[in-house]
């Protein structure tokens, strides 16, 4: 056997997936068709960033990355909704979720998407048990119940006992296994970008809604001496497509507007970027010798930080597998357990989260009213709120 385990992909799933099977002492090879994008402002970086929350927090813990990442990242102590969804675009429902009422600790730690890949990139390849090689892609697969063979982009093929596909959501792991996905269209995008503002963010993620979609503003740690913040701006495909291709000045005074001006002007801090927003679930997590994880298993839209934190999630259930009995590595007793264990949590938070991003994107006033009815009613109610707090976390469920 060349590797016990084979990862697809080499985002920010895939390599924390080399680094954690790495570390527990499995030989690893991590492929992805393109070298990571580690600077922030060359083309192509990933201007996204990523909210660990604490469950996520404690497993790049004890694989022994959290120590790299933490200097980097910015605590969230509370979590506010703001609705403006009245006839002028202003707060008239602001609540705030704060991590005190369940924990010592804030919900999660937020870091750029691009500065993830620059410092795990760079621990993979001090680890002796992982071969990383960007460039590289797959292009085939072919399994038998003792082991799988992955084709490169190279020529050359690997024999391995688990395929992990972190490919995305296009997976071509989960294509060449046959597994098949359904997918819901939103028609909307999103852009994404840093900004900075002249009122301090107080480590607090700002979510406001009126229609389209969220604006969710998420702290960052201050830029040249200014307050700064990821954005995330969902809105429908035609008019995302209008906001991405105006000059910054006319950009800027739109999402100041759209943020009701919470912040203060508004001011873009680093290239634009923007995609299509879905949700996607793929109909089983495993194939004979393959796992699915993170997007190759669910996308979601961009609401409450649940992605990546639903990636490393896959990832300490399969792990924790295949710690326990390394002997049974990819064999389908493991991957029936992995999809048993994952698949109800899955389907479950992509339904929530369909619902909320629906919700979000409302543009009748009567239903708006009743958004924001909503939102008060649920948050008047504290143990209420401190279980939907618990749920976002993933502690229950």
């Amino acid at each position: 056997m060349d590797y016990d385990i084979v990862i697809s992909g080499g985002g920010i799933a895939g390599l924390t997936a080399a680094s954690a099977f790495g570390q527990a002492g499995f030989d690893v090879l991590c492929v992805d068709p393109a070298p990571p994008v580690v600077d922030r402002e060359a083309i192509g970086a990933d201007l996204r960033t990523t909210a660990f929350l604490q469950p996520a927090q404690r497993f790049l813990q004890d694989i022994g990355l959290w120590d790299v990442l933490s200097p980097y990242a910015m605590p969230l102590q509370t979590m506010r909704i703001v609705d403006t969804g009245g006839e002028l675009p202003e707060p008239r429902v602001t609540k705030d979720f704060d991590a005190a009422d369940i924990s010592d600790l804030p919900f999660g730690w937020n870091l750029p998407n691009w500065l993830l890949r620059r410092e795990i990139s760079n621990q993979l390849h001090a680890q002796s048990t992982v071969d990383f090689r960007p460039g590289t892609a797959t292009t085939s697969l072919f399994t038998r119940e003792a082991e799988a063979r992955v084709g490169l982009s190279d020529g050359s093929k690997v024999r391995c006992r688990l395929v992990i596909a972190a490919d995305g959501r296009n997976s071509p792991m989960r294509k060449a296994a046959g597994i098949d996905v359904k997918t819901t269209s939103f028609g909307q995008k999103a852009l994404a970008f840093a900004v900075t503002h002249p009122i301090p963010h107080d480590n607090v993620s700002t979510e406001i809604h009126r229609t389209g979609g969220p604006f969710t503003l998420v702290p960052l740690p201050d830029l040249d001496g200014r307050p700064s913040s990821a954005l995330v701006w969902m809105e429908e495909g035609p008019k995302a497509e209008a906001l991405f291709a105006l000059p910054d000045t006319e950009l800027e005074q739109a999402m100041s507007e759209r943020s009701c001006h919470l912040f203060g002007p508004l001011k873009i801090a680093s290239q634009r970027t923007i995609w299509p927003i879905i949700a996607q679930e793929a109909d089983r997590l495993t194939g004979q010798r393959l796992a699915l994880v993170a997007e190759a298993a669910h996308v979601v839209p961009p609401i409450g930080a649940q992605g990546l934190n639903m990636s490393l999630k896959d990832m300490t259930v399969l792990l924790d597998l295949a710690t326990t009995n390394p002997d049974r590595l990819g064999d389908a007793n493991m991957l029936d357990a992995y999809h048993k264990a994952r698949i109800a949590d899955i389907r479950a938070r992509v339904a929530g989260i369909t619902v909320l991003n629906k919700t979000s994107m409302l543009s009748n006033p009567l239903l708006r009213d009743t958004r924001a009815a909503a939102l008060s009613a649920l948050y008047s109610v504290k143990p209420l709120r401190k279980t939907l707090m618990q749920l976002g976390l993933g502690a229950k469920g």
